[in-house]
């Protein structure tokens, strides 16, 4: 039997935002939306134009990526009260995007009409449709997010599908319901969806549902057996309080277990990934226990588990982990399988191949690295480096031989910080100096003039995204932390990691790598 299409909305980059010590840069951004994209996210929210200047930065930038599959989607509410269509600023901010799809949210509940937009409720209606129509004009597909609509349904039915009518009169591609709170229960949601369903059976039904009461994912689910083709969630579940609905675990339900299509062919495979790529970018711990994805999710530790997954892992996992990029894991001999490693290495263009010796020692270098607490998913070129040197196919392009740092303070005044670097290249010791910012943009500054007499290509490379996360909290000020660095040549992003128990050291890892990959981009692309 053909499997059903459900189109998947990934509002990670503003709903996911919305969480509490959740913060993405604009490159951060942007990497994740590339990576929505290669497996088939179908639409991709990029904020709310015109809020803040990294929204204002991302939309630009975002003009210029080519879109294998996605669309994106800026979002805004309706038009303000007194204020006419096409004065409006919210609305002039989202048509300035230039966007294919505008989502535009109102409110469905009387409650937020009377209390919150203190308006009478006809106003509220012909604020929806002017606010739809308009944006209409301009040939974009419009979604229309009916906000609070499932307690506005329970407490006001008539008034909740006038909202709808006014939006659809107003020519909306698609109604999405939105269980805002997160405080219905899935039967509840399964009737109302079902009701709508039933009265608007000519135009697509959405369902957005926030994890208040842990029913997100489930209530998600409720809605797209009710009818629902049109699903709105985050990476992760990430969100404002509790969150929104996990896409990941979503989307693995959806194709796995109910038979319906939501990515690229295959690209299930990648919603591993894909968890702990966004984690990475969030500066967060992945989540260990998370379903699915989570490292612990297939991990068996009891005797008897353990004997009868051996036997047949039917016996204790509900699905196949390698579906979705896992592995499965016996903590007693902390066993690995070799597929998640070649899928990757196929994907990059390593030559690994299974069963062979050199798997085997990269698998467990991975692991040692894995304890010291390294995370490869966002940093591809330190990954692809490491790999190349297990295999004996990278070359050395340039060795540390040592670097100092100055910090000099002074009561009210902001002295720069002071590097110098040695290093060999070629059997030549090359020792320079560089003034930056902080001791790491000192750093940065005193390698690059020491490398760009033998590798000129760094001059195109730029730092454009820093983070650090400290491992061990307990152990205070000793900690080990984790450095994660975007950089850049113009046309391509990647990331690099170092970990160290100093910050400087960790830091200079990360750099390092990111020089290393640079030139080895630069001269691989001039030997082919």
């Amino acid at each position: 039997m053909d499997s059903k299409k459900i189109f998947i909305y990934d509002t990670t980059l503003r709903d996911g935002t919305q969480a509490e010590g959740i913060a993405f840069s604009v490159e951060d951004k942007i990497r994740i939306t590339k990576e929505l994209d290669n497996i088939g996210i179908d639409y991709i929210e990029g904020g709310w134009p015109g809020s803040n200047p990294i929204s204002i930065e991302f939309f630009k930038r975002a003009k210029h990526i080519t879109f294998k599959h996605s669309k994106l989607a800026s979002f805004g509410s309706t038009r303000k009260a007194k204020t006419s269509v096409s004065d409006d600023p919210n609305i002039k901010a989202i048509l300035e995007a230039d966007t294919p799809v505008v989502t535009i949210f109102g409110k469905s509940w009387d409650l937020h009409v009377k209390d919150a937009l203190k308006v009478d409720l006809q106003t509220n209606l012909e604020m929806i449709k002017d606010s739809v129509s308009y944006i209409k004009k301009f040939n974009k597909e419009v979604i229309y997010d009916a906000e609070h609509f499932f307690d506005g349904y329970i407490n006001n039915k008539d008034y909740a599908i006038a909202t709808l009518k006014a939006a659809k009169e107003g020519g909306a591609d698609c109604l999405c319901l939105c269980e805002t709170n997160g405080g219905r229960l899935y039967f509840e949601v399964f009737n109302i969806v079902k009701d709508i369903k039933a009265m608007f059976p000519d135009i697509r039904i959405g369902i957005h549902t926030h994890n208040d009461s842990e029913l997100g994912v489930a209530n998600t689910l409720a809605g797209v057996e009710a009818g629902a083709e049109h699903v709105q969630g985050t990476v992760n579940g990430i969100g404002e309080r509790c969150g929104n609905a996990n896409l990941i675990s979503i989307i693995a339900n959806l194709e796995l277990k109910m038979n319906y299509k939501c990515l690229l062919e295959n690209k299930i495979r990648d919603l591993t990934y894909l968890s702990r790529f966004v984690y990475e970018l969030a500066n967060l711990a992945p989540n260990t226990r998370q379903p699915f994805v989570g490292k612990s999710a297939f991990a068996h530790k009891g005797g008897i588990h353990v004997d009868a997954v051996v036997k047949n892992p039917q016996t204790y996992e509900h699905i196949d982990p390698e579906l979705i990029g896992n592995e499965r894991r016996v903590l007693i001999s902390d066993q690995s399988g070799q597929s998640n490693l070649l899928y990757r290495a196929e994907e990059l263009g390593l030559p690994i191949k299974k069963g062979t010796q050199e798997i085997k020692t990269i698998l467990k270098v991975l692991k040692d690295k894995e304890f010291e607490g390294y995370q490869y998913e966002a940093a591809e070129g330190s990954f692809i480096l490491l790999v190349k040197k297990l295999l004996g196919l990278h070359k050395d392009y340039f060795t540390l031989v040592s670097f100092r740092i100055i910090i000099e303070k002074e009561t009210d005044i902001e002295e720069p910080c002071t590097a110098t670097v040695k290093v060999r290249v070629h059997n030549k010791e090359e020792l320079s100096a560089g003034e930056g910012d902080g001791p790491v943009n000192a750093l940065d500054n005193a390698l690059r003039k020491a490398l760009l007499p033998f590798y000129p290509e760094l001059k195109e490379m730029s730092l454009v995204d820093y983070k650090v996360r400290v491992l061990e909290e307990n152990r205070g000020t000793a900690a080990k932390v984790v450095v994660l660095i975007t950089s850049s040549d113009g046309t391509r992003d990647w990331g690099t990691i170092g970990v160290a128990e100093n910050i400087v050291e960790a830091s200079y890892i990360a750099l390092a790598d990111s020089f290393e990959y640079m030139i080895y981009l630069y001269r691989e692309k001039l030997e082919r």
